[in-house]
């Protein structure tokens, strides 16, 4: 039998440079991991790609000027409320100098303890002894004498002041304000851009329910600016920052790509391997609280052998109740047979309690965000073998 259940690798690949044939790299660093290590493909196997590579080859990159000509098209006034970015130097500042390089005056509201995925503005235990609360409005004066110049432990330095330096560097007013409540924006301005993620839809429409002037991050380059890249799906939500002028988007081809590197590698092997695009992982860390999910979703392409949720039991659950009478190989081969004979959809039942009903492209992205990393492991393909076996595949 087999003593191996998943097994997971990170593939090596030349340096992915703009306008190089992705999929050809893909499948020949798959090709020469195969001959260096001696592994032969299977059915079901599961290539992974991350976006950061699928972006930089299809060349899709804006400029600063890009997003400051595209937000001073939507906001002629020059002078816009910025609601609930995140705190971060690589995901957000190079689109805030953007937008400080379009308008005149920025109100920037931000949610407090923290922002959308965790990232710390302030001491928590200070917030628990002050006379505010998650409910309250605080303005940037309250917040420099109540809480000073934080410094996030793991960066170092204060988000506020890097975010004010940043606007003012391009000659742009910038007011903070420090709210949980998104319509405090519309008590200082009727013109707003909303940047949060994972409640973009939400956010959007409330405040342009109460008649506002609004966009969100997803709605800005969603066409090129003159031959700038873009976003038809998520605008600039999922970039990262390249150089000092120029941001890299979420990739827009993702779904050509799988489709092809699937083809070519049915055509060499035989097997029914699927194919995905990975971009950040859905987990939070326990210690720092960041949700490492940054990205507007976690896979933007993948076929279609990917679609779809786990359906397994809890071997745990079945071996103290069903077979609490059986040990050793009696209750392997029972637990083996009661896998074999599950139903298709196991949805609601007793028997899955325990287990993650959750995408298989969260899932097995996740996977593959920790296995790559976001440093120089120099393994932007990810190669997982058994990911779909159980315990009745021998």
């Amino acid at each position: 039998m087999r003593c191996v259940g998943t097994v997971v690798r990170g593939i090596r690949t030349p340096i992915i440079k703009e306008n190089d044939d992705l999929a050809t790299i893909v499948v020949d660093s798959l090709m020469a991991a195969k001959e260096s290590e001696g592994f032969e493909f299977r059915d079901k196997d599961v290539v992974a790609i991350t976006e950061a590579v699928v972006g930089i080859s299809e060349g899709n990159y804006v400029t600063v000027d890009d997003v400051a000509e595209d937000l001073t098209n939507k906001f002629p006034s020059k002078d816009i409320g910025v609601v609930n970015p995140i705190l971060s130097r690589n995901r957000f500042s190079i689109i805030l100098k953007g937008i400080a390089r379009a308008m005149d005056k920025i109100t920037l509201l931000t949610s407090f303890p923290s922002d959308e995925v965790g990232n710390g503005i302030l001491d928590e235990e200070i917030l628990e002894k002050s006379e505010y609360h998650l409910g309250s409005i605080i303005s940037e004066d309250e917040y420099y004498e109540t809480f000073g110049s934080w410094i996030h432990p793991f960066t170092g330095i204060n988000m506020i002041d890097f975010y004010r330096e940043l606007i003012e560097s391009e000659d742009c007013e910038v007011e903070f304000v420090f709210s949980n409540d998104i319509k405090t924006i519309l008590d200082y301005t009727n013109d707003v851009l909303t940047c949060d993620i994972h409640t973009r839809e939400k956010s959007t429409k409330l405040l342009k329910g109460l008649g506002a002037n609004v966009y969100g991050l997803h709605q800005v380059l969603v066409e090129p600016i003159g031959d700038s890249g873009c976003n038809p799906d998520f605008g600039l939500l999922g970039s990262n920052k390249a150089t000092e002028e120029k941001l890299k988007l979420f990739p827009k081809t993702g779904d050509v790509l799988v489709r092809e590197v699937q083809k070519r590698l049915i055509d060499i092997t035989g097997k029914q391997i699927e194919v995905m695009v990975y971009g950040d992982g859905a987990f939070k860390d326990p210690v720092g609280q960041i949700w490492e999910l940054a990205d507007p979703i976690v896979s933007p392409a993948h076929t279609d052998g990917l679609v779809g949720t786990p359906n397994e039991i809890k071997l745990k659950y079945v071996s103290d109740n069903k077979f609490a009478d059986l040990k050793g190989d009696e209750l392997k081969e029972a637990i083996k047979d009661e896998i074999k004979h599950k139903d298709k959809d196991l949805t609601g039942q007793m028997i899955t309690e325990g287990t993650t009903p959750r995408r298989l492209t969260d899932l097995i992205g996740s996977l593959c965000d920790l296995t790559s990393g976001s440093g120089d492991k120099g393994t932007p393909v990810v190669f997982i073998q058994g990911y779909f076996d159980n315990l009745a595949n021998d």
